[in-house]
């Protein structure tokens, strides 16, 4: 897919503005420049030598169409897309999963409600809120692994998840868990972290999804 881009500027001794393209806006701000605008759907930005700036918009009646995943998992929860917070928008996903399962799942059993880390923890807070159970963090993450789901071949993702997260047994043992993570992508991840929790002691393993 295509990242979304985001337009700032910053005073400059030399040309009078500094223009600068992002895919983050916490890249422009980061380095102190003003979030101009998100570049719209179907447009082009020029900036010449001399620091001038065109835009135009290359298609006729372009229909935005944003990609999810940077919401769900990819941008900086710090970050603003399209006029939206990533961070209020992955609150509002656990609002939303949370109420569901309230609402479709009413005899489910939950002692406590662990993420997936890093990006589900947000949406996983506000579950445990709705659900009114405890929140507790489950797993250690190794940050020297990648992203395991766009690895090449089955057997090597499936190493990397085990190498990856760890869990704390004592969150984990003789309660009823619910796993939230932020999305299924494969599955391959989803699978070995729901057979974690049982080798460490869950009497029950729920897993939800913020983005299904």
């Amino acid at each position: 897919g295509i990242r979304p881009l985001i337009l700032g500027s910053k005073e400059s001794d030399l040309i009078g503005k500094d223009y600068m393209v992002a895919s983050e806006s916490t890249v422009l701000e980061s380095l102190g420049v003003d979030v101009m605008d998100d570049i719209e759907a179907g447009s082009a930005v020029f900036i010449n030598s001399e620091g001038e700036m065109e835009i135009e918009s290359c298609i006729k009646n372009p229909i935005p169409t944003p990609c999810i995943f940077e919401y769900v998992y990819l941008a900086r929860p710090d970050a603003t897309i399209d006029n939206i917070s990533v961070h209020k928008s992955r609150l509002r996903m656990g609002d939303f999963l949370g109420d569901k399962i309230l609402n479709e799942y009413k005899n489910i059993d939950v002692d406590v409600v662990i993420p997936v880390p890093d990006t589900s923890r947000t949406s996983a807070m506000q579950v445990a809120y709705k659900l009114g159970v405890k929140y507790r963090e489950g797993f250690m993450k190794n940050r020297y692994i990648g992203r395991t789901f766009i690895m090449p071949g089955q057997s090597v993702r499936k190493r990397s998840v085990a190498q990856k997260l760890n869990p704390i047994e004592i969150e984990f043992k003789d309660k009823n868990v619910l796993l939230v993570d932020d999305s299924i992508v494969r599955g391959t991840t989803s699978r070995e972290i729901v057979q974690m929790a049982k080798e460490a002691g869950a009497k029950r393993v729920y897993i939800a999804s913020a983005a299904p």
